[in-house]
């Protein structure tokens, strides 16, 4: 089958192996998948795949399936769906455990599908399960152009909580906050520690999302109230920084490490079978909306990595087959 090969780097089209299914697997002929950051830092060298995950990259995808293995019973071949991957979303064909495969939402189109099951997931699991987000908290989301920012911004906005973004340009300020955020700063403008009072009513926030790391943490814990969490889940700026544990105490602060690709078979299902329950019918009448900025052939999957490395991306960058 074809599939999108790293060499020395860089991403070409290349013949791969087509995967087998396993019990309780799916496979599925891919239509489309997505651009994400890890598949950025893994075609670098410095992210391998899981243990017994594919070597392709690609965390997400959708198609048609194929075959499903013994035991599989939520899908059947024929059926139009995205899946949430470890890898192996570049390529023709691949594998994924039926929990992790949903049927794609009514109304929205396979390409549109395909921009899903990451961004939403990892939205879906640090704020509402690891972080327990009760209605009427205020939240403040770092990279809320990314494709993970444009979908925590949207479900913030339906379950009451007040989204507060952070991010490069002004444009892009103007657009999240069309989608619902409730106010944010151009990172090259000013320090967002400086405006939380004003955000908050000197409260602070309740929960905090960061895919940069480092340079943000001791801003992050002095922006948090009583009881706050924060969630890292990247670190675009860094793996290194000090801080006051006497915040983490007095404050009674929770800092939560969050990554889902690592997480076993039972917890990404879980998650899965969270967005199927919670948010799927909200992109069945069209509350929630995937965010796309562009499409490109999977033959030029090289050029999307570029554009996304580029920062000048709101939402997803798809790749086509």
């Amino acid at each position: 089958m074809k599939a999108i090969l790293v060499d020395a780097g860089k991403l070409r089209l290349g013949e791969a192996d087509e995967p087998e299914v396993g019990v309780g697997a799916v496979k599925i002929a891919v239509h489309a998948s997505a651009v994400n950051r890890a598949d950025l830092v893994q075609a670098a060298g410095a992210y391998p795949p899981p243990p017994g995950a594919s070597d392709i990259l690609g965390l997400e995808c959708s198609g048609e399936v194929l075959e499903v293995g013994e035991g599989v019973s939520r899908v059947a071949p024929g059926d139009k769906v995205c899946a949430l991957l470890a890898g192996g979303g570049y390529a023709e064909r691949t594998v994924a455990p039926a929990g992790q495969v949903l049927k794609i939402p009514n109304g929205l189109s396979l390409q549109e599908a395909a921009a899903l099951p990451e961004v939403f997931a990892t939205a879906y699991l640090n704020l509402y399960m690891e972080a327990g987000l009760a209605m009427g908290e205020r939240v403040l989301l770092h990279a809320g152009a990314s494709g993970v920012g444009t979908a925590a911004v949207q479900l913030c906005r339906e379950s009451g909580n007040p989204a507060f973004v952070t991010l490069g340009e002004d444009a892009k300020l103007e657009r999240c906050l069309a989608l619902g955020a409730v106010h944010g700063v151009n990172r090259h403008k000013g320090r967002f520690a400086d405006l939380v009072s004003e955000w908050t009513d000197g409260q602070g926030f309740d929960v905090i999302l960061d895919p940069v790391g480092g340079p943000y943490l001791r801003d992050n814990l002095a922006s948090l109230g009583m009881d706050g969490r924060l969630l890292l889940i990247g670190l675009m700026g860094g793996a290194k920084a000090e801080i006051s544990l006497a915040t983490l105490l007095m404050k009674r602060l929770r800092l939560i490490g969050s990554t889902l690709r690592n997480r076993s078979i039972p917890a990404k299902s879980a998650v899965m079978d969270g967005l199927k329950t919670d948010v799927w019918p909200k992109f069945a009448s069209g509350t929630i909306k995937p965010v796309i900025e562009t499409v490109f052939p999977m033959a030029k999957a090289q050029q999307a990595h570029e554009l996304v490395a580029s920062n000048q991306t709101f939402g997803k960058v798809m790749l086509q087959w």
